[in-house]
């Protein structure tokens, strides 16, 4: 039982890192490192940014960034239920994992589980935080696109593949911090 447990978990999270690859940490190499020119007029600061001097230029991954967050924060005004749920799934995601190991380790001083059922326990926790964070991503996502919409509409960048290396990099932010924690550890 623990081992087909550590199975299943092992494939859940082997696809949470897959899909942070290859939807957020491939892009951004790729597409990260190009520079963008803003129209510094259009271009608004991320919210808590209090620098008084902005510059036009920079990479797509610093806009996208930026991007992530205006459109984070906008959302949080617009639909306080569903971004308090997103937020939640990442504090779900921060918590049970490490309360996990904890818990198992605990159990296996006392001798009531095995040694592998204290391994599969944290696995099928760290799965199931995984699943859950990826499965509440579309919303996140569907702010971004909403932002970035807009952004196309007021023309904030002169080159139009300015624009789309932006985006794309601002989805990528959205799925490279979407796994929890201890997951990011293995993937730099």
């Amino acid at each position: 039982m623990w081992r087909l447990l550590i199975f299943f978990s092992v494939i859940g999270i082997a696809a949470a890192l897959i899909a942070r690859w290859w939807f957020g940490l491939r892009i951004l190499k790729s597409e990260g490192s190009r520079t963008c020119v803003c129209d510094l007029d259009k271009w608004l600061p991320a919210p808590g940014d209090d620098a008084v001097l902005h510059r036009a230029e920079g990479t797509a991954d610093e806009f996208g960034k930026q991007l992530r967050l205006k459109a984070l924060s906008q959302w949080r005004e617009r639909e306080p239920k569903a971004a308090g749920a997103r937020e939640s799934s990442k504090k779900f995601g921060l918590a049970v994992p490490p309360l996990s190991g904890i818990v198992a380790i605990l159990a296996v001083m006392v001798a009531k589980i095995p040694v592998v059922g204290a391994i599969s326990v944290v696995l099928a926790a760290t799965a199931l935080a995984a699943i859950l964070s990826l499965l509440s991503i579309a919303p996140e996502l569907q702010a971004i696109m909403r932002n970035a919409r807009e952004m196309r509409e007021k023309k904030h960048f002169r080159r139009r593949d300015d624009e789309e290396a932006v985006i794309r990099c601002a989805i990528a932010h959205a799925w490279k911090e979407a796994l929890p924690p201890i997951l990011k550890l293995l993937q730099k």
